[in-house]
């Protein structure tokens, strides 16, 4: 039987001209049915440690008088087995020769977002992606990505990505869990240490998959899947 998935979506330092060398592209993935269920345990969270359950989880946010809870979120993603992390890396986003390819920054853009999600695909599943789009051109963005999507699925009857959408991330606990995580992989592939919260929870993070998360991850692994991507490489 078919399963529905839900895969949330979020992106850092992903424009052409906006001066930050590394860019991360990233979803957490579950199954449908089960999303409601992970929404109220990480309000249930954010409760237990004194914060309304409301209020929105940001990287940005991350503070040492916050660390507990945020540690507690990273835990609680690593525990429950219905959720499932993939990020695409861009280490140095300046190595990137658009010319010789033939492409724009953004349909570079869109073929690499298909990179990142290629492999939480399965063509008997469906699917309903959710981004948190900052820029203007969100509208535009959305129907452009899911036609290139469907297309490299050879899903035309887009019975496999059912829909692509915006959504606000403060309404989304889900999309605020893949801000953090984004979050952490970029502030490491940046090289920063600017703040001691940020780097207990990457340590925690590292302890957690046993991995460095500077390198990329078996292609199979479900759990914390990494891909660094070359710019040497070329995407077809």
């Amino acid at each position: 039987m078919s399963q529905i998935y839900n895969i949330y979506c979020d992106e850092s330092c992903h424009l052409e001209n906006d001066k930050q060398k590394a860019m991360v592209l990233g979803g957490i993935w579950c199954a449908k049915d089960e999303a409601r269920k992970i929404a109220v345990r990480i309000r249930e969270i954010k409760e237990k440690n004194g914060i309304g359950k409301y209020r929105e989880i940001k990287w940005t946010k991350v503070s040492g008088s916050k660390l507990d809870f945020y540690l507690s979120l990273i835990d609680y993603f690593f525990d429950d087995d219905d959720l499932n992390f993939r990020c695409l890396v861009v280490p140095d986003k300046e190595k990137l020769d658009h010319e010789s390819f033939s492409q724009s920054h953004d349909q570079w853009y869109y073929k690499i977002y298909f990179d990142m999600l290629k492999i939480i695909f399965e063509p008997k599943n469906k699917y309903g992606i959710y981004l948190d789009i900052k820029d203007t051109r969100g509208g535009d963005k959305v129907k452009k990505l899911h036609e290139i999507l469907c297309n490299n699925m050879y899903d035309f009857d887009r019975k496999i990505i059912e829909q692509i959408q915006i959504i606000r991330s403060h309404e989304v606990e889900i999309m605020q869990l893949t801000d953090l995580l984004i979050g952490a992989v970029s502030y490491i592939t940046r090289g920063l240490e600017t703040s001691e919260a940020k780097k207990k929870i990457i340590k925690r993070i590292k302890e957690r998959t046993g991995f460095a998360l500077t390198k990329s991850t078996l292609y199979r692994e479900n759990k914390f899947n990494i891909f660094i991507w070359k710019a040497s490489q070329k995407i077809c």
